[in-house]
């Protein structure tokens, strides 16, 4: 029985030999004679052999199929992806969200919701229409979405784990991760209609710049007149909701369909700027959020109404009121009900 099995293993040895090309049979052969000569000055050590499937560069390759990582044996990149996901990006990426929470609740402390300095007129100004809120919304939601299952997937092994155990956390962490991949394309359309919709108003015009120079009066209080949009706002759309979420979006895309030929390397590559961008962008939108909520008395109402008070308009956005009041511009626009008793008030 033993001499029928080494004749077998003979017969299969020569046929992977025969079947390998005569490129790498040599190169496996020079390797082999190598190995063997290093055996007898340094017995046990294999560093030839494995700095070679470390550099990527295969000769022991025995396969006919050609793909984009069918020759590599082991691929040293994925110990860096892995290094920097679980160390800086997770570190100084977790403390920059936790230092700005901590900045706006500090700022919120000391100076409290922006309110009038004017009693409301009881006239109403149409600030945004139904498109304007449902592809607001509809961005809003989704980016709440991802950023809460981003924090699960990024953080929660450090987090939650702890808190939850495997068996629970493994259910969430599976849940996050499903919930991200099936809304992040939603979030991209959302995104590019975001842009289309409110490119317009968010061009830069020259009263931005007395604007950033002032801070928007978010110290002082002094009155700082904008158009539709002022610059802090201006700024969010260019930077976050346009060049971060364009950033997000292309990158989640290819880490979400890895089914045109990307290799691991390329997906480590887009996993790493995914994560940089997306903890900017979540820093940058607690801003965001605070101002349009609790930050500015009456921000948030516009959004979920469409209107705004005719004082609120004048006192956050000057601008933009003017135009909106002298001809119904920059996006602007009363209803009949409204536009009849602010005739009225201003008749008055």
């Amino acid at each position: 029985m033993h001499a029928v099995l080494k004749q077998w293993l003979v017969v299969v040895s020569c046929a992977l030999v025969a079947a390998m090309p005569l490129s790498a049979v040599a190169a496996d052969t020079g390797s082999a004679q190598e190995q063997a000569a290093r055996q007898q000055v340094q017995p046990g050590n294999n560093a030839p052999v494995w700095r070679d499937v470390r550099s990527g560069d295969n000769p022991y390759q025995t396969t006919q199929v050609r793909g984009v990582e069918t020759a590599v044996l082991m691929q040293p990149a994925g110990e860096t992806w892995r290094q920097l996901r679980n160390g800086p990006i997770t570190i100084y990426g977790g403390w920059l969200i936790v230092a700005m929470m901590i900045i706006i609740g500090a700022f919120y402390s000391l100076k409290g919701p922006i309110k009038l300095h004017e009693k409301p007129a009881g006239r109403k100004l149409l600030r945004f229409g139904a498109w304007d809120r449902m592809v607001h919304w509809g961005a809003a939601i989704s980016f709440v979405l991802l950023a809460v299952t981003g924090i699960v997937i990024l953080f929660g092994k450090h987090i939650l784990l702890p808190v939850f155990g495997y068996t629970l956390f493994s259910w969430l962490a599976t849940a996050s991760k499903f919930i991200h991949n099936f809304v992040g394309p939603v979030f991209a359309f959302c995104t590019i209609l975001m842009f289309l919709t409110f490119v317009k108003d968010n061009l830069p015009k020259r009263h931005d710049m007395q604007w950033f120079a002032k801070g928007g009066g978010l110290l002082t209080g002094e009155h700082v007149p904008s158009g539709r949009f002022n610059a802090g706002e201006k700024a969010w759309f260019w930077i976050g909701v346009t060049l971060l979420g364009v950033v997000v979006s292309v990158t989640g895309l290819v880490l979400n369909f890895p089914n045109f030929e990307q290799g691991r390397e390329l997906m480590q590559q887009m996993n790493v700027i995914h994560a940089i961008a997306a903890v900017v962008f979540m820093t940058l939108s607690l801003g965001h959020i605070y101002m349009g909520t609790i930050g500015v008395e009456g921000a948030y109402e516009s959004m979920r109404t469409g209107y705004v008070d005719e004082v609120w308009a004048k006192e956050h956005h000057e601008y933009w009121y003017r135009e909106a009041v002298a001809g119904n511009k920059g996006g602007g626009t009363a209803s009949p009900a409204v536009a009849s008793s602010m005739k009225e008030g201003w008749r008055a």
